[in-house]
């Protein structure tokens, strides 16, 4: 597969997957006033107490998000970022403006409220998928858990689940603690969903990639010029032919796993990789080390 022909695939599932995440808020959870987290979480509250447009709203929210990640994290954010936090907002004024601000259910019936829950769980869930599949997301929150793990000893995992615990938490101070219930079913089921759809990126933060290839210098450079992560090259020998080869380690965030295997192909399709799960990063452009290094047990966070 050429690149052009990645990048139109990837661009595909930007456009396609904001849409669908987008269908989910406008349709099941801002009419339902679920509001499971993420900037349409916030969105969804001040819509129904300001009446504040939705769609406009997340990406009023968003932009400067954006804009700090890009300040603190560099290029790596890009244009695949913006698109899908800007798509994510023109999609949700669409929907909205052909479904009506309260969607397609009949909120004087309990089992609406389910119906939101399980369908807008599953259908974000599955938009957003599609959106990760891309190395790209919808920004907001993400952004913000980020800018809070980068200067924290938390990891990228548990301050997302802090950002949009205290968005639920928001919720049920202003639609009732049922409703903030129903958000937190919505969260587990997103969850759920995305870790379906984007299997082969796997469920953690970040993995750690060794590469062994006749093209070291050409990846090693892609990976620390075009991709702006650290790389390390290991001396390693053949237990079978006794040659030495070098060996690229590097650690790479979920969401370029999938970059780094097309370009890895695209220089060396005969190159052996080990990609391997990673629950904590430490160091420059991750958890600083020096923020946990006295604490006893790192595996915790």
């Amino acid at each position: 597969m050429t690149d052009r022909t990645r990048n139109i695939i990837d661009y595909a599932y930007i456009v396609v997957g904001s849409a669908i995440t987008a269908f989910a808020v406008a349709v099941f959870l801002n009419p339902a006033k679920l509001a499971p987290g993420g900037v349409s979480g916030i969105a969804t509250i001040l819509f129904h107490l300001a009446g504040w447009n939705l769609g406009l709203t997340i990406f009023v929210l968003t932009l400067p998000l954006f804009l700090i990640g890009v300040r603190l994290f560099g290029k790596q954010y890009g244009v695949k970022t913006l698109l899908g936090s800007v798509l994510l907002s023109v999609f949700t004024s669409m929907w909205v403006a052909a479904f009506g601000d309260y969607g397609i259910l009949d909120y004087t019936k309990s089992i609406s409220m389910w119906l939101s829950a399980l369908y807008g769980g599953v259908v974000s869930g599955i938009g957003m998928g599609m959106v990760m599949k891309s190395g790209s997301n919808t920004g907001g929150t993400d952004i913000v858990a980020q800018i809070i793990a980068r200067f924290t000893s938390l990891s990228l995992g548990t301050a997302l689940f802090i950002v949009d615990g205290i968005i639920i938490a928001a919720s049920a101070v202003f639609f009732g603690l049922e409703n903030a219930l129903y958000a937190i079913v919505v969260a587990y089921i997103t969850t759920i969903v995305v870790n379906k759809i984007v299997l082969s990126m796997g469920t953690n933060y970040a993995k750690t990639v060794f590469i062994i290839s006749g093209r070291t210098d050409e990846i090693g450079t892609f990976i620390t010029e075009k991709m702006e992560r650290g790389a390390t090259v290991v001396d390693a020998k053949g237990f079978y032919t006794k040659e030495s080869r070098p060996m690229i380690m590097t650690v790479v965030p979920n969401q370029d796993i999938s970059r780094l295997t097309r370009e890895v192909n695209k220089l060396d399709p005969k190159a052996f990789m080990v990609i391997n799960e990673t629950f904590h990063v430490l160091g420059e452009g991750y958890t600083p080390i020096e923020k946990i290094a006295n604490t006893s047990d790192v595996t915790q966070h």
